[in-house]
């Protein structure tokens, strides 16, 4: 919208989005469908406290996602590419916060409004959030600037001017205007970030001296019509709609798309890392013409580099860079246009042991020897694996050997997505072998291109892929208990996502691993760990039903996730579990860490056939879990009056005296205090409800309401050292 002077109008949250324009886009379509009817839902306010706890999240979902989209467009669009991935990450954390809280909601309200909630629940089920491809390549091309941590210096250096200048190109920062926008963009970011949020401000200040370093460069090259000499205009002719990669994509020394053209003096267009391996070697003639040139610069090729990605994103086919694939190591087998023989090329593929002895390159514009190198080299880390395994190894040898077996992960996106597999499998089978062993072997390097192979596994829909990786991550992390990998909680997050996916079982037995670590514990209430898995106790299907009880035993330890647990209202759903023979021992634990949390108490006493499941432990249950169920009781006792009345009721004397008298039992302490805190209160509230003698009078009737009140003052005090007992 424009206004009367032909300003831009705002929009309060998230106007002239920047940077992800598709993704928040997707993002604001659910917020503004949700402000339609969020006023309909607070006039039907839910009063029961899971409502309004619900309520309250609902409407710290929307700030928050108000707050992403006013930063999407606030903020510096180069900041913005490299955040790319974290991006992505809040926006589908959003999502699954979004679709909690309307889930919880759509129970309490009327019906038309609940039936609208329930479509954009739907909706927001099925909701992808699209990266845009220009800001994609730009992010990882300022990432892997960032990561040559290039000394900063008033020289030009062709290392940063050429990743900027693409970046710039694919971000639109083309002209002085929108330059100085950028500059001021992230000068006023810089001035938000805080000082201890170091990393982010080094990153911030760097951008800032690069485009004041080159930003008269970036701007006279890209509106420089002789820098690029083939602009888009120059490739109308090539055909998008054919499977096969047109000619002009290929560079003509690999015939290999090209993944970083480059423009030599002589016009031609070139992959990068072949042009300087042929420059490198003494040569000063162009590949295809044989002239000799005027200069060995290179120019970056934009306008060919976007087309490759638009027709490589359209058949969904990922480019290697070359530099990191095994190559020959000259051109000498290439100089000759007569025919020679392969077997010199063969001799120079390291590691791969072709047998090639009767094939023949004619020439350098004969394409039979780059097939049978492009053929070989995607899958060149499955194939080196497999030989390893293959070889003998001696016992001393193992750690060495699977510590290699290791490395081989930490270069999975270099591969295409076949290769990725393949090695993801072999390293998953080598580890799973009964006779070897990685218990020593550091693996922290292995864990974030392990995650970053599950996430795209499960964009792609691949589910062997999925169970392959989740098993690989499984056997790493069983053999690496007493020294766990670190995990972030954006990978946190990722296991989490599979929790509702086809290899539920790998997921929730890795989960189960990580809940063991406190630091891990809040990351997993953050990521949505908690309603997910409690949707498996809800189900008929009992196979999950005691790996979550083991997660939720563990997890049930952290106070604050123990709360979670509570205002999820799920204390009466465990206590249906103490009927439950084989997941009654955990539910009980469970029940007991939750019991240093008042609501608890509260929640518990108010379930009905909870107190007298609990006498049903006393009598028939292990030693430990009555110890368990002894000690809930007496939690239970010291909470309120009523709750022992309640307790009384049951017949649990008998059991209580029982434990009281067993010497071996640790609950035998704790049922002692029990009964005698019940002969306490049987006692005070026998004396309180003695009826007054008829003919006292009021006096008498106001003297016996203050003797009930120094009982219960007692009762109190005496509850008070009760729980300094327990403790």
């Amino acid at each position: 919208m424009m206004g009367k002077n032909g300003a831009e109008i705002m929009d309060p949250y998230g106007c002239n989005i920047k940077v992800h324009c598709l993704m928040c886009l997707e993002l604001k379509k659910f917020v503004d469908r949700i402000s339609k009817i969020l006023p309909d839902i607070e006039s039907a306010r839910p009063r029961c406290t899971s409502g309004i706890k619900a309520l309250c999240s609902l409407h710290a979902a929307m700030d928050k996602a108000k707050l992403l989209l006013k930063y999407c467009s606030e903020s510096s669009r180069l900041y913005l590419a490299f955040a790319t991935s974290k991006i992505i990450l809040r926006c589908e954390k959003l999502q699954s916060s979004l679709k909690l809280c309307l889930s919880q909601i759509q129970n309490m309200v009327p019906t038309l409004l609940a039936a609208k909630i329930s479509g954009i629940v739907h909706d927001l089920r099925d909701a992808k959030f699209p990266i845009d491809s220009a800001a994609e390549e730009a992010g990882k091309v300022v990432r892997e600037l960032i990561l040559k941590e290039i000394p900063t210096s008033n020289c030009i250096n062709d290392l940063e001017l050429e990743p900027i200048q693409l970046a710039a190109l694919r971000l639109n920062i083309t002209t002085p205007s929108a330059l100085s926008k950028e500059k001021i963009s992230i000068q006023r970011s810089l001035d938000k970030v805080p000082d201890h949020v170091v990393q982010k401000r080094s990153i911030l200040r760097y951008f800032f001296h690069l485009l004041k370093k080159y930003g008269e460069i970036i701007v006279q090259n890209l509106n420089d019509s002789t820098l690029v000499q083939h602009d888009e205009s120059s490739y109308q002719s090539i055909g998008f709609g054919t499977s096969e990669p047109p000619e002009e994509f290929k560079c003509p020394i690999s015939m290999r798309l090209m993944y970083e053209p480059i423009i030599i003096a002589s016009g031609k267009t070139f992959e990068r890392f072949w042009i300087e391996k042929w420059f490198n070697e003494g040569n000063e003639t162009c590949p295809i013409t044989h002239m000799k040139l005027d200069h060995l610069s290179l120019t970056p090729n934009f306008a060919m580099k976007a087309l490759i990605s638009k027709w490589s994103s359209e058949h969904g086919i990922t480019i290697p860079d070359p530099s990191l694939e095994p190559h020959l190591d000259s051109f000498e087998s290439m100089k000759s246009s007569h025919s020679s023989s392969i077997v010199s090329i063969g001799s120079s593929l390291k590691d791969l042991h072709l047998q090639v002895s009767s094939v023949s390159l004619s020439s350098l514009g004969s394409s039979h020897g780059s097939e049978i190198i492009e053929e070989k080299s995607d899958d060149c880390f499955s194939y080196r694996l497999t030989q390893m395994n293959a070889e003998p190894q001696r016992p001393h040898q193992s750690v060495d050997c699977y510590g290699k077996v290791l490395d081989f992960l930490s270069t999975l996106a270099a591969v295409s997505w076949g290769s990725q597999c393949r090695t993801v499998e072999n390293v998953k089978n080598q580890l799973q072998d009964k006779n070897s062993t990685c218990h020593s072997t550091n693996c922290n390097g292995c864990i974030k291109p392990l995650i970053k192979f599950l996430k795209d596994a499960l964009k792609l829909r691949d589910i062997k892929a999925q169970r392959d990786a989740a098993e690989l991550l499984l056997a790493i992390l069983s053999e690496n208990r007493s020294k766990m990998p670190p995990f972030d909680e954006d990978e946190i997050y990722v296991l989490a996502s599979y929790l509702e996916s086809e290899i539920t079982g790998e997921a929730l037995d890795i989960i189960e691993i990580l809940s063991c670590q406190s630091k891990y514990q809040s990351m997993m209430v953050a990521s949505g760990v908690l309603p997910s898995i409690l949707k498996f106790l809800d189900t008929q299907y009992r196979e999950f039903h005691s790996i979550v009880m083991k997660i939720l035993c563990k997890l049930s330890c952290n106070a604050d996730v123990g709360y979670h647990i509570v205002y999820l209202d799920f204390i009466p759903k465990l206590v249906t579990f103490l009927g439950d023979h084989n997941q009654a021992r955990f539910c009980i634990k469970i029940i007991r860490n939750l019991c240093d949390i008042e609501e608890a108490r509260i929640a518990l006493a108010e379930t009905s056939s909870c107190i007298s499941a609990f006498a049903k432990v006393l009598e028939t249950g292990t030693e430990e879990e009555q110890e368990h169920a002894v000690d809930v009781l007496l939690s239970l006792c010291h909470e309120r009056v009523e709750f022992c009345q309640l307790v009384m009721k049951e017949n649990i004397m008998q059991p209580l005296f029982n434990l009281s008298e067993n010497k071996n039992s640790k609950g035998k302490g704790i049922a002692i205090k029990l009964l005698q805190f019940l002969e306490h209160i049987r006692t005070e509230v026998s004396e309180c409800s003695t009826s007054p003698k008829a003919g006292l009078g009021l006096e008498t009737s106001r003297d016996s309401g203050r003797h009930c009140k120094e009982k219960k003052s007692r009762f109190k005090a005496f509850r008070y050292f009760g729980n300094k007992m327990s403790v």
